[in-house]
């Protein structure tokens, strides 16, 4: 459920309506409010550009801050930093996630080292809670140097529409580069939602404060403690394959049919327009969060390649650390090939997919859609990489490649003599086809746990997870 503000229409929050709106009406508390900068003179300001806090969202504890950056720009000075690191000194003493509003122009000169130091301890800090509690920084303003390196080492960051980051800024890429670039051009949120950077884009402060409520009522409060369940909502389709083609060369938005298995038909999508050949998003079933991996065959075919392995490797290992399982959703061709991709390390980042999968610990179900060939049938969540279940649908295809790149493999001296190669290439195919790819071939095999008509997903994949509820982490 969603804070209620009087003001969220406002474009721009102050500090203390940031942190409200974030939390239940009423719940915020806020601490080291009287604290001062020995190093600022006359300019010293109670506070020191920070507000620290607690309060709760959805009846659960919270601990959060919010820096001014209309004080010194934001600048993090030792004071400063010290009232970050206590609220996430408290959160992790009550096992309780944080959420950071960063505007900060990065160091405070006037205090040098001791600047420098505080986001030292800010990094360690927030290290120290990786993997623990949820941590999710709100970019609301300007962010350099330090104020971009803080937030990126969080799970989750969430930009404004008029926010940016970066570790250098526009005045000192022009010096040392002579680039003419503004803020927006160099770090605005059109430049990292594309590079995984953000993970949510959000009009207004408010905004992304009622944003990060929802992504928080997916997520368990600390790593060892029970996900959040809300009421059971109907599914989003009785069928999830209405839009999905038959002929496995068209495209089509794989959303669709998350949306049909889903409570009410809702996703929250993380990184939506990151590596955009693989969706990740949270979704509920029976009320119940789960994390979605899927192939996106709207753009590149659903292809993995670099981008989309390190995006699926991140959001796996999330999911496994907060307790969330997992729905895997396969409709691939395979890696993408080509010299730009070995270049580029789609070995290294491929093997990074196959890790995160392999050593997760959270009930996993994989639902093969269409097609899943070569290692990208492996990668995808595969029995042998350690599945809990894999079905399939009937009309799937699974095997090494595709049957007619197979049969050119195979048969290219056969297809080399034919006087028609092309008629000979189809028979070929359709044979090889019936013989290696049908999931009837996979299921005798075990490989399949069971074929399911694609009216029966959403109620066989909440059966699959019911199972596992027990399951030891």
């Amino acid at each position: 459920m969603s804070a209620v503000l009087s003001n969220t229409d406002l474009e721009t929050l102050t500090p203390i309506e940031r942190l409200e709106a974030l939390c239940d009406p009423g719940s915020l508390d806020v601490i080291r409010s009287e604290v001062v900068s020995g190093h600022m003179g006359l300019k010293a300001r109670a506070g020191d550009g920070v507000v620290g806090g607690s309060g709760l969202v959805d009846g659960r504890p919270v601990f959060c801050y919010a820096q001014d950056n209309t004080y010194v720009g934001g600048s993090l000075g030792e004071m400063h930093a010290d009232t970050i690191v206590r609220v996430m000194e408290l959160a992790d003493r009550s096992r309780a996630p944080v959420v950071g509003f960063v505007g900060s122009g990065g160091a405070r000169m006037q205090e040098g080292v001791r600047a420098l130091g505080g986001y030292g301890r800010i990094f360690r800090q927030t290290v120290a809670l990786s993997g623990k509690v949820p941590q999710i920084s709100i970019i609301s303003g300007l962010s350099a140097g330090g104020g971009a390196y803080s937030p990126a080492l969080t799970d989750w960051i969430v930009m404004t529409k008029d926010s940016s980051m970066f570790l250098t800024g526009p005045g000192v890429v022009k010096e040392a580069m002579g680039e003419e670039v503004t803020a927006a051009q160099l770090g605005g949120h059109k430049v990292h939602e594309k590079n995984g950077v953000a993970h949510f884009v959000a009009p207004t402060d408010a905004d992304a404060a009622l944003l990060a409520r929802d992504l928080l009522g997916y997520l368990p409060s600390h790593r060892d403690l029970e996900l959040p369940v809300v009421e059971a909502r109907p599914e989003g389709a009785l069928d999830p394959s209405i839009h999905v083609p038959d002929n496995p060369r068209q495209v089509y938005d794989v959303r669709s049919v998350i949306a049909g298995i889903a409570d009410g038909g809702d996703l929250l999508e993380v990184a939506p327009n990151w590596a955009r050949n693989l969706v990740t998003a949270f979704i509920r079933i029976d009320g119940r969060s789960v994390g979605v991996i899927a192939n996106q065959p709207r753009y590149m075919g659903g292809v993995l390649d670099t981008a989309s392995s390190e995006k699926g490797a991140r959001f796996v290992n999330q999911c496994n650390d907060f307790g969330v399982p997992m729905l895997v959703l396969v409709d691939t061709p395979g890696f993408m090939p080509g010299s730009q991709q070995e270049a580029a390390g789609v070995i290294r980042y491929g093997a990074t997919f196959v890790n995160a999968f392999a050593k997760a610990t959270v009930p996993r179900v994989t639902v093969i859609l269409r097609k899943a060939f070569g290692g990208a049938f492996i990668t995808m969540n595969s029995k042998d990489l350690g599945a809990d279940y894999v079905f399939a649908w009937p009309q799937a295809e699974i095997g090494v490649m595709g049957a007619k790149p197979a049969v050119g493999i195979i048969h290219r001296r056969e297809l080399a003599a034919a006087e028609d190669p092309d008629s000979v290439r189809e028979e070929l195919a359709e044979r090889y086809a019936e013989m290696h790819l049908r999931p009837q071939v996979a299921a005798a095999t075990g490989h399949i746990d069971e074929l399911i008509e694609p009216n029966q997903t959403r109620r066989r994949v909440a059966w699959a997870l019911r199972s596992l509820e027990r399951a030891q982490r």
